[in-house]
């Protein structure tokens, strides 16, 4: 009985996807326009409620994503393609909440985020397909991608921060946005059909530097958006120098022209140190 109502509802679904009108770029735009919508409705609902809706954001952005990669999506990929769209949407609706109570300012923060979402949703189906074949779209892919995990990053980041937290829950919790962020985008480098061994092992290593440098950088009395910073441009170097590694291209020269990013960084970051505030 049971196998006969799964298998009128995939002849269903199937007779469907056959006769659906839309174009997979509409299906984009609409996913878009639904995120952006709920993103908005976030700051109407009352604040008891406004992180049970990221949470479930972040859970729709999912199935969505998922609903319009469907098609090629194999193996490791309903994890490692679906990652990036749901935290980058988690991460502008926490964001959403740290910004003045004006629609002026937050409506161009929804626009940002719908071209950032579409832009996204056009990466990830790039990356789809060329896990199956090569594409001439990848290399232009990686860069979106990359910007998009970078921004992404230093919004969660510089939430956790804002909330003051002791600087072990700020290890710990930049520690749980490092993870799958890092693990998404080196996993694209070479788009395996399984997340392999070196890009687990770079994720931890990865991982680990970060939540050392926030715990550490945690107990100086540093702004919080300079902090913020500073770890997203560690994780630009560290990423950088891994998608390179992963790529046989990391060179001398490569690696410090990464280094040399970072250590600006942290010199502006050491110079604007205020002790005045910690005494």
């Amino acid at each position: 009985m049971i196998n006969r109502i799964v298998q009128s509802i995939a002849k269903r679904y199937k007779r469907w996807e056959r006769t659906q009108p839309f174009t997979k770029r509409q299906q984009f735009v609409g996913i878009t326009g639904i995120l952006t919508g709920l993103l908005m409705l976030t700051q109407l609902v009352p604040l008891d409620f406004r992180y049970p809706m990221v949470v479930a954001l972040f859970i729709i952005s999912y199935l969505l994503c998922a609903f319009a990669l469907r098609e090629d999506l194999h193996g490791a990929e309903w994890g490692t393609l679906l990652i990036l769209p749901s935290f980058f949407t988690a991460a502008v609706a926490v964001f959403y909440f740290l910004l003045p109570t004006r629609w002026l300012t937050r409506l161009p923060i929804a626009a940002l985020y719908a071209v950032g979402m579409y832009a996204l949703l056009l990466t990830e189906n790039i990356y789809n397909v060329a896990a199956a074949r090569t594409i001439a779209l990848l290399r232009a892919a990686h860069s979106v991608g990359f910007l998009l995990t970078l921004a992404t990053y230093f919004l969660l980041v510089q939430t956790i921060l804002a909330y003051r937290f002791y600087g072990w829950t700020n290890a710990l919790l930049v520690g749980v946005v490092t993870y799958p962020l890092t693990l998404q985008i080196l996993w694209a480098m070479n788009l395996e059909p399984s997340v392999g061994k070196r890009v687990r092992e770079l994720t931890r290593i990865i991982t680990v530097v970060a939540v050392e440098l926030t715990w550490i950088f945690s107990l100086l009395p540093v702004r919080t958006t300079l902090l913020a910073l500073f770890l997203t441009t560690c994780f630009y170097g560290l990423v950088g120098m891994g998608q390179q590694y992963l790529a046989d291209r990391l060179y001398k020269r490569t690696v410090w022209e990464f280094f040399g990013v970072v250590a600006i960084v942290c010199i502006i970051l050491l110079v604007t140190l205020n002790w005045r505030t910690a005494l």
